[in-house]
């Protein structure tokens, strides 16, 4: 049976190489985003596929986001939040470094906590939740220390879900990539996994139904923590 996806965020980066992924495996898949230049493009390019402009902070957004997969597919096998944003805040420069936190903590945090508990609502046993978080869940970033505290949360959220799922048969997998090439880190410089890499071993995880996948330079972090933990965070520090 082809499976039913709904991914946020689904039409540019990480997410739209996990839009393709699904296509290719026959799925019918959903994507939301806030561009319609972005969703009309993704639409022309997968007319197969639905594109709905929703933004998933805002609770009318998300009910009629919810109603258009309803509406179309009838019910929803795998759901992906891969929505977010990076915010560099420096809280040493004694300026206001809380603009914009609300928009920041809604959109990574909040906001798939509110989507997973309306999707579970419709659809009580979905076959998969997908978390994008990042390995800055496990030791944060000195020059976003917000972005790591909201990645930590979901992170904390996606441990607990899966231990209350389990027995409904629904994988939880939470994926914490490096820093990848994607519009949101246009501007960072140094090594970055492209989109496309760290779908394919997110799908990977999906087919082997593991809790956690590590893509690029974020599967030793686990070791690394155990081990060698000042070293992580030294090298965190300069990213």
């Amino acid at each position: 049976m082809s499976q039913n996806v709904l991914i946020t965020g689904g039409t540019s980066g990480i997410g739209l190489s996990l839009a393709q992924s699904f296509v290719e495996l026959g799925a019918s898949v959903v994507v939301c985003g806030r561009s319609q230049a972005a969703l009309d493009r993704f639409a022309q390019a997968h007319p197969q596929a639905l594109a709905v402009r929703a933004d998933v902070t805002n609770a009318a957004d998300r009910a009629a986001l919810l109603q258009a997969v309803a509406d179309r597919f009838g019910r929803l096998d795998v759901l992906v939040n891969n929505a977010g944003t990076f915010e560099e805040r420096d809280y040493a420069a004694g300026k206001n470094p809380n603009a914009t936190l609300d928009d920041e903590v809604a959109l990574n945090l909040t906001a798939p906590i509110h989507l997973t508990g309306e999707v579970l609502e419709g659809w009580p046993s979905p076959d998969a939740i997908v978390f994008i978080t990042s390995g800055f869940a496990l030791v944060s970033p000195t020059r976003a220390p917000t972005h790591g505290a909201v990645k930590a949360g979901l992170h904390g959220f996606a441990d607990g879900l899966r231990r209350q799922l389990a027995p409904k048969g629904t994988h939880v997998l939470e994926v914490l990539p490096p820093s990848t090439d994607t519009p949101m880190n246009a501007e960072a410089t140094g090594k970055k996994l492209t989109p496309a890499q760290v779908a394919a071993v997110t799908m990977k995880a999906l087919r082997r139904r593991r809790n956690m996948a590590f893509p690029g330079q974020t599967k030793a972090m686990p070791a690394m923590l155990r081990i060698a933990p000042g070293t992580l965070r030294r090298v965190v520090a300069e990213l």
